[in-house]
C-alpha cells in the first residue's frame, strides 16, 4: 500500500511538471510543490531548493515549510555548508552525518545551527543540466535512517525536475535568458517573504499560517505568487478577502 501511494505522488509529481510546461507558468509555486513532495516521496524532514544569484551564492527560492529556524538554516548556505560545496563541484552530498565533527569541521555555523534545529543527517543534490550548475536540492533528516540507492536516485530525478521546470526548456546558449529567469525567481522569493511578514503581523499569526493563506488563496484564484504579493504590497489588493488561516494547536 505504502508503495502504490508513493507511485501515485511521484505520478502527481510529474503530471504537475507536464501541466506547468508552458511559455508562461508560476516557476516559484512549482518549486515550492516540489520541495512539499521531496519530503512525501523521501521521508526525509524537510526540503530547500536553493539556486545560485548572480553572484553566485546561493539563495532560499522553496522550502518545504516556512518555519523560520529552517529558512535560517537554508540561508546560512549562502557562503558554508554541503550545498555551496554541491553547487560548487556539481556532485551530490549524501548521507552526512551532522553530528560527526570531522565532517562537518568546515561548517562552523552551519552545523551547529542544524543540529539545534533537530537535524542529524542532510543531504544535497545539485541542480545540474550538463556541465551547467545553477543550484542545490537540500534535504534534512530528524532520524539517522540512510536514504537508499533508490531514493538518491529519486532525489536527484526530483532535482532534474526542477532543473529542466527553471531553464523552461531554454538552451544552455542562450545565457541572458537563464539568467533573467533565476533572477526573477528570487526576486519573487523576496516580494513573498516581505508578504509574509506583512499578514502575519496583520493577522497575528505565524509566518508559516500567513503563507499558507496567501498561497491557498493565490492557487484557488489562478494567481501567480509573485503578481499577488506585489499586488498587497502596494496595498491595491484587499486583504480582506483572503479567508484567515486556522489558529494552531
Amino acid at each position: 500500500m505504502i508503495g502504490m501511494i508513493r507511485e501515485q505522488r511521484l505520478a502527481e509529481t510529474f503530471m504537475e511538471v507536464a501541466d506547468s510546461l508552458t511559455d508562461d507558468f508560476d516557476v516559484l509555486d512549482l518549486l515550492q510543490r516540489l520541495s512539499t513532495r521531496c519530503v512525501e516521496l523521501l521521508d526525509v524532514s524537510a526540503a530547500g531548493i536553493l539556486l545560485a544569484d548572480p553572484f553566485g551564492e546561493l539563495q532560499v527560492v522553496a522550502a518545504s515549510d516556512e518555519h523560520t529556524r529552517l529558512l535560517e538554516l537554508f540561508a546560512l548556505q549562502h557562503d558554508q555548508g554541503p550545498c555551496v560545496e554541491c553547487f560548487r563541484s556539481g556532485t551530490a552530498r549524501t548521507n552526512i552525518d551532522l553530528n560527526s565533527p570531522s565532517t562537518t569541521a568546515s561548517w562552523p555555523r552551519f552545523a551547529p545551527r542544524a543540529r539545534e534545529t533537530g537535524y542529524v543527517t542532510t543531504h544535497a543534490i545539485p541542480l545540474r543540466l550538463r556541465d551547467r550548475n545553477i543550484g542545490a536540492l537540500n534535504l534534512f533528516q530528524k532520524t539517522p535512517h540512510r536514504l537508499g540507492d533508490n531514493d538518491i536516485a529519486l532525489a536527484k530525478a526530483l532535482a532534474g525536475v526542477a532543473t529542466i521546470t527553471i531553464l523552461q526548456q531554454r538552451t544552455l546558449e542562450q545565457s541572458h535568458i537563464e539568467t533573467t529567469q533565476l533572477q526573477a525567481a528570487l526576486n519573487s522569493r523576496i516580494l513573498v517573504e516581505q508578504v509574509k511578514g506583512i499578514l502575519a503581523e496583520r493577522w497575528g499569526t505565524s509566518p508559516d499560517q500567513a503563507f499558507f493563506a496567501f498561497r491557498s488563496y493565490a492557487r484557488s484564484h489562478h494567481l501567480r505568487l509573485a503578481d499577488f504579493a506585489a499586488s498587497i504590497i502596494a496595498g491595491t489588493f484587499d486583504t480582506a478577502t483572503i479567508p484567515l488561516p486556522p489558529s494552531e494547536s
